[in-house]
């Protein structure tokens, strides 16, 4: 499959015009991008796409889908997209959420675990890690969170290509993420209090959480408290690794997720 072998579409919830990438075939994945917004159709989208349909809906008020002013938090969030599940006759879907993306997956599973067949949450944020502290991205300019969330920039194949490098239309999107960001979950700070409780409901829905053990951004000890929240989950920890798996150790990634999905 060519690596632009990807299409975006817009599909209307609850009036709002929501843009959806799209891009393979097979059984549909959905894919939920973090607060920084979509980085870019990558080597692992290509992977995933040789056997599964990916479906990445670009997040309302984060730079191309308009906001939904009734959205206030990850919560809502959630509801939105639980909509959208049921309304394209997707459930039970499988779907892998990074960052702020497996915060609103997790939401998803917690308000109702029967809209998804498995679910994979790679340093997913929504948790207080229980040692160390989510990084605080709001001190810094958005290309120093982006350097942050990889153990060493220098040496990570693909990190100059995400977001189609760092110019004017990224530092626009960016910052249209981030202040999306800050409404939706700037306090309690990338967090929900409660959500350790509600993913007690959750015994029925196979989980995979991967996470890097250098992870800069949400420590791997929110890995262990999701582990410890969702019965039957396991969690798989990539040495040499910080906030973005999927490129610093594609080979893994790639595999523990295909074995996974499969």
């Amino acid at each position: 499959m060519a690596e632009t072998a990807w299409h975006q579409e817009t599909v209307t919830v609850d009036g709002t015009d929501l843009a959806v990438i799209k891009g393979g075939s097979g059984r549909p994945l959905l894919v939920l991008h973090e607060e920084m917004g979509h980085p870019g159709w990558l080597k692992w989208h290509t992977e995933l796409a040789r056997e599964h349909s990916l479906l990445i809906p670009l997040h309302p008020g984060f730079g191309i889908t308009p906001r939904a002013d009734w959205i206030w938090n990850i919560r809502d969030l959630a509801g939105f997209y639980g909509r959208f599940v049921r309304e394209q006759k997707l459930a039970p879907v499988d779907v892998i959420g990074f960052s702020l993306g497996g915060w609103i997956a997790a939401e998803m599973a917690a308000n109702n675990q029967d809209q998804f067949r498995r679910m994979i949450l790679v340093g997913a944020a929504g948790l207080r890690p229980p040692k160390g502290e989510i990084l605080d991205i709001f001190q810094l300019m958005a290309p120093a969170e982006l350097a942050a969330s990889v153990l060493d920039p220098e040496n990570t194949p693909e990190f100059d290509q995400l977001y189609g490098g760092v110019g004017p239309a990224a530092f626009e999107l960016w910052e249209d993420a981030r202040a999306e960001t800050a409404r939706l979950a700037w306090s309690p700070y990338l967090h929900n209090p409660s959500l350790p409780h509600l993913l007690g409901v959750i015994d029925k829905l196979p989980t995979l959480l991967i996470w890097g053990r250098e992870d800069a951004v949400v420590p791997v000890s929110a890995g262990e408290a999701y582990n410890k929240a969702i019965a039957g989950s396991r969690l798989v920890v990539l040495d040499h690794c910080g906030h973005r798996p999927e490129i610093e150790q594609n080979a893994a990634f790639v595999r523990e997720v295909k074995g996974f999905l499969s």
